[in-house]
């Protein structure tokens, strides 16, 4: 078989382990996703191969070997640097807890394997001759850009629950349709979602969100009802998510995985200690989870700062200069940097209106607004005296407010708040306290403390008084303005 979609290297030793299968009398072709994503014209990143041959048969030939199932009849073959599942024809039956089968046979009859597969455009196989076995009409269903389920769709997604997600994830990520025979079935067993382990469920849904279309995925699983019938909390109504919908159109632009999930939490109302517990329990790794909270902690910094400070008061533009460098000073650049790319995405939904999606499921009840998309968050019409504006925006530019109080939640200016938060944050000159020019035992024994919490709210002080450039980063200087700050603190 000729394949341009797989590295050559990778290509030449599947074909060598097949026809070492071959040649010890057993049948042996490429299987599932390597076939549908090269007849798609899709990388393929991986070949799985099944046999006739038993898994101590396919030991016997291969002298590196790794027993990955046997039970379910799986011998990873190493070969050439590259590693290979080849997998024994099997049939499965007994699926009690909707997710693993009970009893598994080997069988001599590769369409009786392919027949336990999921979707008919998994379940082909082509030897190296390039003959593609497709007895359920995979190659048509990959023409017409459909999912479609090998035999009844409610058998197959009663046997592994999983397979619910899996069909919206290639529906989303392929950009197909679902035939309505399968989408039907998904319907009828989508309670069964509920014997599903949490890590599964969020790995699926990730693959979705984190894909080449994640506004589809996000769509069928909102028509599908699928997610609040999981084990993982899922505190929205169907209206929280249609209206979300349409306040992410550009999350597919996002290149950032923690930056969609900011936005589409963004777009739901969470706020970030929300955020913070809902990631948990859907298991995200920890450096997902924090840094995808530091930018909604930073939103909220910000729309803090924009609440409290009144347009038109004498300061006004200061007063949220020194907030916003605060935010990034105990948040992170990074944090920052992606809160403005939101912002930016945020203007991007608002230029075109996306309906939101119909409806399969839901109760009644408004969808929160985020905070910083509220009507009353305005910036002062004036940059002030202390400021200096960027040179894009002239001299007398002023800060337009975040919103358009006729659009009501339409953020129409967020481009231009981005790049004056982006100049402030370029003009600062230091970003953190390793970079301060004193340090914490110089304070304590210039003012003959013993170390304790005291210090470093005077260092995150000093820090922020140096950042907004009060004061230069010299050491003679800071420990001078140390010496008043703690006077003025008696």
């Amino acid at each position: 078989m000729e394949w341009t979609m797989a590295s050559s290297g990778m290509a030449e030793a599947a074909g060598t382990v097949i026809t070492g299968l071959l040649a010890g009398g057993h049948e042996a072709y490429f299987v599932g996703g390597c076939l549908r994503d090269e007849l798609l014209g899709r990388p393929v990143h991986d070949m799985d191969i099944t046999t006739s041959a038993l898994p101590e048969e396919v030991m016997a030939l291969f002298p590196r070997c790794v027993p990955t199932g046997l039970a379910h009849g799986t011998v990873t073959v190493l070969q050439n640097g590259y590693s290979f599942e080849v997998t024994t024809y099997r049939t499965e039956s007994g699926y009690a807890d909707h997710r693993r089968p009970e009893h598994v046979f080997f069988v001599s009859d590769v369409k009786e394997d392919l027949r336990r597969r999921d979707f008919t455009i998994n379940a082909m196989c082509s030897g190296l001759n390039g003959v593609l076995i497709d007895p359920f009409g995979g190659e048509r269903d990959l023409q017409l850009r459909r999912i479609r389920c090998v035999g009844q769709a409610e058998e197959r997604f009663g046997e592994d629950a999983l397979r619910m997600l899996r069909c919206v994830r290639f529906a989303s990520v392929l950009d197909f349709a679902i035939a309505k025979n399968t989408w039907r079935g998904l319907m009828r067993q989508r309670d069964k979602l509920a014997h599903i382990a949490v890590e599964r469920v969020r790995a699926e849904v990730e693959r979705i969100v984190e894909g080449p279309h994640p506004q589809r995925g996000l769509a069928l699983l909102l028509r599908s009802g699928l997610l609040p019938r999981g084990k993982a909390p899922f505190p929205w109504t169907g209206y929280d998510l249609a209206a979300a919908a349409a306040r992410t159109a550009g999350l597919g632009n996002l290149q950032d995985a923690r930056l969609r999930w900011a936005l589409l939490l963004h777009a739901l109302g969470s706020s970030a200690a929300a955020a913070d517990e809902l990631l948990r329990a859907w298991t995200f790794p920890g450096a997902t989870r924090s840094s995808v909270v530091a930018v909604l902690r930073v939103r909220e910094a910000w729309d803090a700062a924009l609440s409290s400070v009144a347009p038109d008061a004498p300061g006004a533009t200061e007063g949220l200069r020194r907030r916003w460098i605060a935010a990034v000073l105990a948040h992170g650049q990074s944090a920052a940097e992606g809160w403005l790319t939101l912002l930016a995405a945020a203007e991007d939904a608002a230029a075109g209106p996306v309906p939101a999606p119909d409806l399969a499921q839901g109760s009644a009840g408004a969808a929160t607004a985020p905070p910083a998309l509220r009507p009353a968050a305005t910036v002062p019409p004036a940059l002030g005296p202390a400021a200096t504006a960027p040179p894009a925006l002239g001299p007398a530019a002023t800060v337009p407010p975040v919103l358009s109080p006729a659009a009501g939640q339409q953020p129409v200016y967020a481009t231009v708040q981005a790049r004056l938060l982006r100049f402030w944050t370029a003009a600062m000159p230091l970003r953190s306290l390793a970079e301060l020019a004193v340090t914490g035992n110089e304070l304590a024994e210039l003012l003959q403390k013993r170390p304790g919490p005291w210090l470093g709210v005077l260092l995150n002080k000093l820090l922020l008084a140096a950042a907004a450039g009060g004061i230069a980063n010299d050491k003679q200087l800071l420990l001078q303005e140390a010496q008043r700050m703690d006077r003025d603190e008696e």
